[in-house]
């Protein structure tokens, strides 16, 4: 199936560490369950969906008699998420990259995703180039986005064309820069729809783009609250920022 599969110990062992102890995981394309062997070291309960049939079955065999692992023969995407808390960890089929992490963000009960991903993504998605995604501002006052370790192309059979990277997105307890005081992930009514707005470029810069919609003094004004310049270019723009527009544009 074109995986490229996990072989290094102390590789899996930094993903294991990484993901932390949960009382369940789910693991994307456990192929032949070097992870999954290991994430049931530390948590309580492992479910590891492998679509290759042969790979499945031989892992389901090797496990049969250890209780702390599950396997399904199937595919992950097709999977309805538990209504418990629950983790995900794995290293995931590259070309599905963006269909897993959705499936993690609709979840409800998800508390966090450990993921192997190309370092290229994990970067774009946690600002590493010095510039931020839209589904990473979109996401952020709920999801934490961190680029954890990287993980070099030798460490897979086969070896791959590119290096690889440990993605850990987190649901967040508390507010962005709140943790001090306790205070819980906010509800921000349009928040997703201003994000997606101001990356449409419409007017060739976030702050032309707002003045569409915004009365040009409180755009003004809420770019000289955030500390953000005006001509700023959007992706540059960082997501704790965001929210301090939206708030300004949104009383």
């Amino acid at each position: 199936m074109s995986q490229n599969l996990l072989a290094d110990p102390d590789a899996v062992a930094r993903v294991v560490e990484a993901a932390g102890p949960h009382d369940l995981v789910l693991e994307p394309g456990a192929g032949e369950g070097v992870l999954t062997q290991a994430l049931a070291e530390t948590c309580g309960q492992v479910v590891g969906y492998e679509i290759d049939p042969l790979l499945a079955g031989k892992l389901a065999a090797r496990t049969s008699c250890d209780e702390r692992i599950r396997v399904v023969r199937g595919d992950f995407l097709a999977a309805r998420a538990p209504r418990e808390p629950f983790a995900v960890a794995g290293n995931i089929h590259y070309g599905i990259t963006s269909k897993i992490v959705d499936w993690c963000l609709r979840a409800p009960a998800l508390t966090s995703a450990t993921l192997v991903t190309q370092l290229e993504y994990a970067r774009k998605r946690t600002g590493d180039f010095g510039r931020w995604s839209m589904l990473t501002v979109r996401t952020w006052p709920w999801y934490r986005w961190e680029l954890l370790d990287g993980i070099g192309r030798e460490a897979f059979r086969p070896v791959p064309a590119v290096d690889s990277a440990i993605l850990r997105i987190e649901r967040r307890t508390v507010a962005p820069g709140q943790a001090a005081l306790g205070q819980a992930p906010p509800d921000l009514p349009g928040y997703r729809d201003f994000v997606e707005y101001g990356f449409t470029g419409l007017g060739g810069s976030l702050h032309a783009t707002l003045r569409l919609r915004h009365p040009a003094d409180r755009v003004e004004a809420a770019f000289a609250t955030a500390g953000v310049a005006p001509d700023a270019v959007v992706a540059h723009v960082h997501p704790d920022r965001w929210r301090v527009l939206y708030e300004h544009l949104h009383r």
